[in-house]
């Protein structure tokens, strides 16, 4: 199978496995990724996805093997689908990427994706494809500006250079840093954390964030307070009671 998708209660796992290509995705694999998010974000007892990879490894990218085999148009429709999979695709609800070993080329693009980073001591991320004049068509030229600025992603992007943990955190690349093999484990504490917040109002703060970057600063502001009327109507008054029974006093994010 070159996908594993588990569940934990509210929360989908989905684990890149094609180990004979360091979780390398194929067209195949790609489609198959993309149905794996959508039917996540369709799915209302699910509020928070883990993208990862198996063995150690987060993924190395297309597959160069198909792409030497088939040409270059392999997987690429710059109207449809990117060729990683959902990487053009905005998703309703939250994704983590548990980073271990490689994240390059589409692999990095996989995890820009996504909306946190949590990454091992082993991770490295790095534009490796600059290497044999695979250009980023997943987002990464989009994203990585956006996340870590321009002039550090320009030194990613024109070199290609591995980028190891302590400088990805430093970057903000990663948001989280843990031990060796435990990606994974923090991703999945960090998902639970999210997903037992009224989980409207965190969906419509997390879109505005997302969609404010394609628009005027006045307009982002009635956009964002647009999507703010839902949670007012539906979630603000039952937590403002829950507040004001004693929950959630001095900055307490355990009793909600």
């Amino acid at each position: 199978m070159a996908l594993i998708i588990e569940n934990e209660g509210p929360i989908t796992i989905v684990k890149l496995n094609r180990p004979q290509a360091r979780n390398a995705v194929d067209p195949d694999t790609a489609m198959e990724l993309r149905a794996a998010f959508k039917a996540f974000d369709e799915d209302n007892t699910q509020s928070v996805a883990i993208l990862t990879g198996a063995n150690g490894i987060f993924c190395a990218g297309f597959d160069l093997k198909v792409a030497a085999n088939e040409g270059p148009d392999i997987g690429h429709d710059p109207d449809s689908e990117g060729p990683m999979g959902p990487t053009r695709m905005l998703l309703s609800k939250p994704v983590i990427a548990a980073v271990e070993g490689y994240a390059v080329a589409g692999g990095l693009e996989l995890a820009l994706w996504c909306d946190l980073r949590v990454a091992s001591q082993t991770a490295v991320f790095g534009v490796f494809c600059r290497r044999w004049g695979v250009p980023l068509i997943d987002g990464g030229t989009v994203r990585l500006p956006r996340l870590i600025g321009q002039s550090r992603a320009m030194d990613m992007v024109l070199t290609g250079r591995p980028v190891e943990i302590e400088e990805a955190y430093e970057f903000g690349l990663a948001n989280r840093k843990v031990a060796a093999g435990q990606a994974l484990a923090e991703s999945l504490k960090l998902a639970h954390e999210i997903a037992k917040f009224p989980q409207l109002c965190l969906r419509a703060d997390r879109m505005s964030a997302h969609q404010q970057w394609n628009m005027d600063f006045p307009d982002a502001l009635v956009n964002e307070a647009k999507g703010g009327l839902k949670p007012l109507k539906e979630e603000t008054q039952a937590g403002a009671a829950r507040f004001a029974a004693g929950k959630g006093r001095g900055g307490d994010f355990n009793n909600l």
